[in-house]
């Protein structure tokens, strides 16, 4: 069983909470540096970006969470999580921890009313089509050469992986497939 740490400083921290339980393993809220250390993977989880930016920066722990996104252990970041693990960020541009090479706009599908549930093709995680909940959803605009490319939608990349680092521009949690988090879970056996 692993202990996954959830940063719980703003956003959807409460339904990757629930899906991490749902797969045998321990959600730990991400609070404070302190609490990076007891993680053995993490979830920067959905919410604003620009919000969370904020929170990281006002509580000291923006470089603690980059050591830690880069320190090997699996780490998952969902819709603005995803922002947050970015290279680059436009739509505007904002600062990112810059851990996964990748450009992303935000709001890349449009504004709240733009929010829609569509089913995809899993790609590289096989089975059945999947559940996908875009909410404000940020859009990957391109990846750097080590950036795999695991699921699209409409010829975009919607799920992509740099080695132990996942960005999922969709809400994964918010379905009761529970794929990818098994994937990043999984990646600890690795």
């Amino acid at each position: 069983m692993a202990s996954v740490g959830i940063l719980a400083i703003q956003g959807d921290f409460e339904a990757h909470s629930k899906a991490v339980l749902a797969l045998g393993h321990t959600p730990r809220p991400i609070k404070t540096a302190n609490d990076l250390s007891t993680a053995d993977a993490l979830v920067l989880p959905g919410g604003e970006s620009s919000t969370m930016l904020k929170l990281l920066l006002d509580e000291g722990l923006f470089e603690p969470l980059r050591e830690a996104c880069t320190s090997g252990r699996p780490v998952l970041g969902t819709c603005a999580g995803a922002i947050l693990l970015a290279r680059a960020v436009t739509g505007p541009a904002q600062e990112s921890l810059n851990v996964l090479d990748m450009e992303i706009e935000r709001n890349g599908y449009g504004r709240q009313r733009d929010s829609f549930v569509t089913s995809v093709m899993p790609g590289t995680l096989g089975g059945p089509e999947m559940e996908a909940v875009f909410i404000r959803a940020p859009l990957i605009r391109n990846t750097g050469p080590e950036v795999d490319v695991l699921v699209e939608h409409e010829g975009h990349p919607i799920l992509v992986r740099q080695g132990p680092v996942w960005a999922a521009t969709f809400h994964p949690e918010m379905s009761s497939d529970t794929r990818v988090l098994a994937a990043v879970l999984d990646s600890l056996l690795e």
